[in-house]
């Protein structure tokens, strides 16, 4: 198996919840040695299901390694900077006025090691909002996603914290670029991802096609109740209640549904091409919701596999990695965690199916505090004295139980 491409890297993470923390575990994914540096009281999400950690600390924190520091304390601050002089990058999602407060702005952090590469994820880049605090709903209703996701006529959030994701995954994008520059000579210059900025770059497509329907037609349009504007691609309910998701994108999907259920409109000119479909878009919809729904899931699904009909069942959560395509060599990572055994899904790459390097374990907090701080160069004694006044903390196993389920009467 090849070296990899990040084996040997040391990266520094101060991260809560998502944004920051899903960076690193690609890092970590990549081959880089990920050190999780928290508060004495821990990432939050340690701490979000039944009182102990969610399924974001689980998926996204092996591999990793924690150190437990006060980073308020003078001395806490002291034996921060002695591991960052060891590091080769430095994530943070923290706010502009925390990092400042802290002195952890890039100013601080590249006088203790000059050749960081410095990444922040904050809510605002620069601009009049940059000090501004910002989170996944803030950014979706920001840049325009929220207000065509209506739960009862109410803006709400998509669910699943999609832009903290994404700017985590535009963070790495950053921070390998500053290590090209690095190794090309060059000052690597600061890796900084806005939230909002992160939205905007990714409803682009959004913003654009409604300039360019505002100068077309003189107002704005909007796609019917948030779906595509090609009828047919959407989900349909079979006849006993599973939901398929058709891909219904051109003329010629079109015409292999109408084929694949059996359909009259497969020789129907005016229902040809998408311009007429979209003009009897009601016809057209009430014309697939009637063919799937005359069918039984393994009816409908027969007949548009033999038809190539691009589709898919709508899975809840529990069933995802039962599919066979999750089952593949290299999709899926064994992770165990206090007695418990999870399947979680690999960062996507080509050789991930011969990586057969057992992960870490999601960290306790503080679990490698010590043995880190001692490998910077503090003596064991300097170790038991910034313990004995709460400047760092160690692992405590009995630190959390999640609560117990209560049985029903």
């Amino acid at each position: 198996m090849e070296k990899s491409v990040l084996a040997g890297r040391r990266v520094i993470e101060l991260g809560t919840m998502l944004a920051a923390p899903f960076a690193a575990h690609i890092l970590s994914q990549l081959g880089a040695e990920v050190i999780k540096v928290e508060p004495p009281r821990g990432d939050p999400t340690r701490s979000l299901v039944r009182g102990g950690p969610s399924g974001t600390f689980i998926a996204y924190s092996h591999g990793k390694k924690s150190v437990c520091i006060d980073l308020s304390s003078p001395e806490g601050h002291a034996a921060f900077c002695r591991l960052l002089a060891t590091a080769d990058v430095l994530v943070h999602n923290l706010a502009p006025k925390a990092a400042r407060k802290l002195k952890l702005t890039r100013e601080d952090c590249r006088a203790v090691n000059p050749r960081l590469v410095y990444c922040h994820i904050r809510g605002y880049a620069a601009g009049p909002q940059a000090d501004d605090l910002a989170s996944n709903p803030v950014a979706e209703a920001s840049s325009g996603v929220m207000e065509s996701n209506r739960i009862d006529g109410r803006p709400s959030r998509l669910g699943p914290s999609y832009h903290d994701q994404f700017a985590g995954a535009y963070a790495v994008i950053g921070i390998l670029a500053a290590m090209l520059e690095a190794k090309a000579g060059e000052d690597a210059g600061p890796v900084e991802v806005g939230l909002y900025e992160t939205g905007l770059h990714v409803a682009s497509r959004d913003l654009t096609g409604a300039q360019l329907k505002m100068q077309l037609l003189g107002r704005p349009e909007r796609e019917p109740n948030g779906e595509f504007s090609m009828p047919g691609y959407g989900a349909y309910a079979t006849r006993d209640q599973h939901w398929i998701y058709l891909l219904m994108l051109t003329d010629a999907h079109w015409l292999k549904f109408c084929r694949a259920m059996a359909l009259p409109q497969a020789n129907d000119d005016s229902l040809a091409h998408l311009r007429e479909r979209k003009k009897a878009r009601e016809q057209v919809e009430e014309v697939v919701r009637a063919a799937i729904a005359a069918c039984t899931f393994e009816e409908a699904t027969a007949r548009l596999q033999a038809g190539g009909v691009g589709f898919t069942e709508v899975l809840p959560l529990e069933r995802v990695l039962d599919a066979p395509q999750a089952r593949q060599p290299g999709k899926l990572r064994q992770v165990h965690y206090r007695g418990l055994a999870f399947e979680v899904p690999e960062f996507p790459r080509l050789d991930a199916a011969a990586d057969g390097v057992a992960t870490l374990p999601p960290p306790e907090l503080g679990e490698h505090t010590l043995a880190l701080l001692q490998s910077a160069g503090l003596s064991p004694r300097a170790c038991e004295d910034l313990l004995a006044c709460g400047a760092i903390g160690a692992a405590d196993p009995d630190a959390f139980a999640w609560a117990a389920v209560r049985q029903a009467a």
